[in-house]
């Protein structure tokens, strides 16, 4: 676009905003801000913001100097704030008047971008809060299920009999149907739904096409395998490409990341087990949420990295409408998806619809090793990172004789696991109170510090595994060991320090009763006043002399 066709367009109709911007415009001060205008013309379904023209008719030029040298800076800034890919470009005149154009795309189907949770929208020259005509009409959006949507050109010659046999299979098992398995093929794909009167769906393509019906039909649904030898690296060693169907490809997918998985070795006392760095459960649903979740008309292939010790999944489209970080685990979404979803589920490949990511987060976690990590998605696609680190293997052991005493038809559910992993880090406020009180009466936890206290530990059996205590003189080691490491980064730390170190576990009154109750005992109180600072008492180096002092030695 050049800028005598810039200065043509009209705001209202060809939703753009012009701004003078002479020497800078802001960022993020109020509605009226770059941010703000980001999230009111996405929330319109995108649009231009420019600096450098004047707001008024005639539109002319002004020579802007905003975000001079920092072009690539903003696009950054926008999208770490909004979660947003915008483009940002310089565009100059004949006398060389500079315009800055930032284009900004719609917004995701059913969702809309809030500045300072205020959903906006254009006013004239104002910014307003969506009034609920505009709201309603994006709530109501629904989004097309693209795998129930007919491939014109697909053939039953371009069905695979080698992928119709599993998918077969694994339905009369499921559904314990044997006869489904004695079913013409056209027959069996009528009955799923995969072939109706007008042809045969994109679901059928994706789980049953020929690799050349594939690569014509939807090239990108292409899976790329890459692996390096370090998470860092931007090049990749090998890469591996797969376009088949879906129920041939997901075992030569495990196949593939399993030829260079290894095995923590636990080795302790009575236990004697492996745990493999990526466990075959969690990669396929991973994986196959991957697939059955990405939005299929953005042209971008799947990808998924591995090196020696992670895998990255990325797939196209943000979450599920109505999903985000943080109710990734407690929402009951709408599969995009949902005929494919369904013969998934049908067919026993999947968990239970919106289950997969529970099934992550319970087998990760129960093996010791870091939370699942979802951090790096954004409205454009979603981002799975599992590392295959053994943080702890004390946890995975005490979580295996758990589930051993349960039985295989008792299993200890995700929340659960996740809470008793909470505990462990010293997470224990925030919890599900129905949550803590059938742990305690599992005896899994314990109350520290007394039966009014409302911090929690692990069982003894943990600490036994572990070979350390579950408290020390009724505290927790954890929290000594924090106390010591605050005081290491700051020799005279003030109860705002403490309080920061702990802001994600105890509470404001919690950390003064354990600072109190240490006074004396292993810490010097100096000062008065917002001047009271804090010291280790004389002997104190470490949790081993703090050890000695709690059990009077």
């Amino acid at each position: 676009m050049t800028i005598q066709q810039l200065i043509k367009l009209k705001e209202s109709e060809d939703k753009i905003e012009f701004k003078e911007a002479k020497t800078q415009y802001n960022y993020n001060n109020g509605r009226k801000s770059v941010l703000g205008y980001v999230c009111a013309l996405a929330n319109e379904g995108g649009g231009i913001l420019a600096f450098g023209i004047k707001e008024t008719k005639p539109y002319t030029l002004v020579n802007s100097q905003a975000y001079t040298g920092r072009i690539g800076q903003l696009e950054q800034n926008i999208y770490r704030d909004k979660g947003i890919r915008v483009k940002v470009s310089e565009l100059f005149d004949e006398d060389n008047n500079r315009v800055v154009i930032i284009e900004i795309p719609s917004r995701p189907i059913g969702k809309m971008l809030y500045y300072e949770d205020v959903a906006l929208m254009r006013v004239g020259d104002r910014l307003e809060r969506m009034n609920e005509e505009m709201y309603a009409s994006i709530v109501m959006e629904k989004e097309p299920d693209f795998s129930a949507k007919i491939c014109p050109e697909l053939t039953l010659g371009d069905i695979d009999e080698r992928a119709v046999a599993i998918l077969k299979e694994k339905y009369a098992i499921k559904q314990k149907n044997p006869e489904f398995r004695e079913l013409p093929t056209d027959q069996a794909l009528k009955d799923l739904g995969l072939m109706t009167n007008e042809g045969f769906t994109y679901a059928a393509l994706i789980l049953l096409g020929i690799e050349e019906a594939l690569a014509v039909y939807l090239p990108n649904a292409q899976i790329n395998i890459e692996y390096r030898k370090t998470p860092e690296q931007t090049h990749f060693d090998k890469r591996y490409m797969y376009l088949k169907p879906l129920f041939l490809e997901i075992d030569d997918i495990w196949s593939q990341l399993n030829a260079r998985n290894l095995d923590h070795k636990i080795n302790e006392g009575p236990y004697k087990f492996d745990i493999p760095y990526f466990n075959e459960e969690v990669i396929r649903e991973a994986a196959l949420n991957a697939i059955a979740h990405r939005d299929y008309t953005i042209n971008s292939e799947i990808v998924i990295k591995q090196s020696p010790d992670k895998i990255t999944i990325t797939n196209a489209g943000g979450f599920p409408k109505g999903v985000n970080l943080e109710n990734l685990l407690t929402i009951n979404s709408t599969p995009r998806s949902r005929l494919l979803t369904e013969i998934l589920e049908r067919t026993g490949l999947v968990e239970r619809s919106g289950q997969g990511v529970d099934k992550i987060f319970r087998i990760t976690l129960s093996e010791g090793k870091p939370r699942p990590d979802y951090s790096k998605s954004d409205l454009f696609q979603v981002e799975l990172t599992l590392n295959a680190a053994m943080q702890d293997k004390a946890f995975a052991m005490f979580m295996r004789d758990v589930q051993t005493k349960r039985g295989e038809d008792n299993p200890i559910g995700t929340f659960k696991t996740i809470a008793l992993h909470n505990i462990k880090e010293g997470k224990s406020e925030g919890i599900n109170n129905e949550i803590l009180e059938e742990l305690e009466k599992e005896e899994l936890i314990k109350r520290s510090g007394g039966s009014t206290s409302e911090k929690y530990v692990l069982s003894d059996a943990y600490f036994d595994i572990k070979n350390t205590p579950s408290d020390i003189g009724g505290f927790r080691p954890i929290d000594l060991t924090r106390v010591l490491e605050v005081i290491k980064t700051n020799a005279t730390p003030k109860m705002s320090d403490f309080v920061e170190a702990f802001k994600e576990d105890l509470s404001r009154d919690q950390v003064r009763y354990l600072i109190d109750k240490l006074v004396d005992v292993v810490l010097d109180k100096k000062g008065s006043g917002k001047g009271t600072y804090y010291q280790l008492k004389g002997g104190v180096i470490d949790l081993n002399n703090i050890t000695d002092i709690l059990k009077g030695g």
